[in-house]
């Protein structure tokens, strides 16, 4: 599951989740924060070395995705992926089926969802930045919800009821 910061990544993963009989939530920014010592956060303008540890990220949460899935437990991973990243990402992953998930609401209801959370995580960015780089820059691939005017439980009922379109 993708989308940008403040699309409702988490909250719906989480809630996809524990509507599975067997699943795991993966958050990839785990991955960012484990490194304590010489990170390169992803900023507009990524270093190489941003793009290798967010290449590195991916492949960490590919990787878990699989050994989750070797268990037989479904793994809901939800990171910041666009751009051609995500026509990457699906090469990564050895499970199938494989679903993507895109959460595209409108860039006023990110806006508005960033202002009235504890947490702010555009920093550098900008809501319309990282908006273009979703609608212009990010290949169509499975299921992209526009989930501005739903609730998460709501988009967690589109997404099940949609799992054909999501499949890649």
């Amino acid at each position: 599951m993708t989308g940008v910061m403040a699309s409702g990544k988490s909250t719906v993963a989480e809630l996809l989740a524990r509507r599975l009989p067997r699943a795991a939530h993966v958050r990839g920014d785990v991955f960012r924060r484990m490194i304590v010592s010489g990170r390169a956060d992803p900023l507009p303008s990524p270093s190489e070395q941003a793009r290798a540890q967010l290449r590195l990220r991916h492949r960490l949460s590919a990787s878990v995705a699989d050994q989750y899935a070797a268990e037989g437990i479904t793994a809901v991973v939800q990171d910041i992926v666009l751009g051609p990243d995500l026509a990457a990402y699906p090469g990564l992953v050895r499970t199938r089926p494989l679903y993507v998930v895109v959460l595209a609401p409108s860039a006023a209801v990110v806006r508005a969802r960033e202002r009235d959370r504890p947490k702010s995580g555009y920093g550098v960015w900008t809501v319309e930045a990282l908006d273009r780089e979703l609608r212009e820059r990010t290949p169509r691939l499975g299921l992209w919800l526009d989930s501005s005017a739903l609730t998460p439980e709501q988009t967690v009922a589109e997404i099940l009821a949609n799992l054909d379109a999501a499949r890649v």
